[in-house]
C-alpha cells in the first residue's frame, strides 16, 4: 500500500501520510497541481510578437497576473513560477516540465526575465508556460506565444 501511495506521490505531488496506530491502514491525501484562476494570465512582454532583435543574445520579459508568482522551492500553494520553450512544443500538460532539456528553461527562482545566449540568426518561437511548485502546467494552460526574428 505505501509502495502505491509514493508512486501516486510522484505523480500527483506532495502526499501526507497519517496512520493511526499500529496495524491501522495509512490514509493519503493528495495535493495536484492547482487550477489556474480565471484571471491567470501570463505575456512575453519581450520580445514582441514579430520583432527583429540583434542576436545572438535574446532578452526575455515576462508578465503574469492574477496568480504569485513564487521559487518553486517555497512549495506554496497558489502560486507559480515560468517556464520557457524555445524551438520547444510545450510537454504534456499532466506531467512536469523536464529539467536538462535543450529549448526548455525552468525559471524556478521565480524571475520574470531571462536571456537565451547563442540564438541562431533566423525565426524563432517563444512559449512562456505557468507551472505549479512541482513544474506541472497549471489547468487550463496559462501561456504565451510569440514568434520573432533574430538577426546577426
Amino acid at each position: 500500500m505505501i509502495s502505491r501511495m509514493s508512486t501516486l506521490a510522484r505523480r500527483l505531488g506532495r502526499v501526507t501520510l497519517v496512520a493511526a496506530g499500529v496495524g491501522a491502514p495509512a490514509v493519503a491525501t493528495a495535493q495536484c497541481a492547482p487550477h489556474a484562476s480565471p484571471t491567470a494570465h501570463v505575456r512575453i512582454v519581450e520580445p514582441k510578437q514579430g520583432a527583429t532583435v540583434t542576436g545572438p543574445s535574446v532578452h526575455v520579459a515576462l508578465e503574469a497576473k492574477g496568480i504569485e508568482i513564487a521559487p518553486a522551492a517555497e512549495q506554496r500553494a497558489g502560486t507559480a513560477h515560468h517556464h520557457l520553450f524555445l524551438d520547444t512544443d510545450v510537454t504534456a500538460a499532466d506531467v512536469g516540465i523536464p529539467a536538462g532539456t535543450t529549448g526548455i528553461v525552468h525559471l524556478g527562482k521565480g524571475q520574470s526575465d531571462y536571456t537565451f545566449e547563442a540564438v541562431t540568426p533566423g525565426p524563432h518561437r517563444l512559449i512562456a508556460v505557468l507551472a505549479d511548485p512541482n513544474h506541472v502546467p497549471l489547468k487550463p494552460l496559462v501561456a504565451d506565444t510569440v514568434r520573432f526574428t533574430v538577426k546577426p
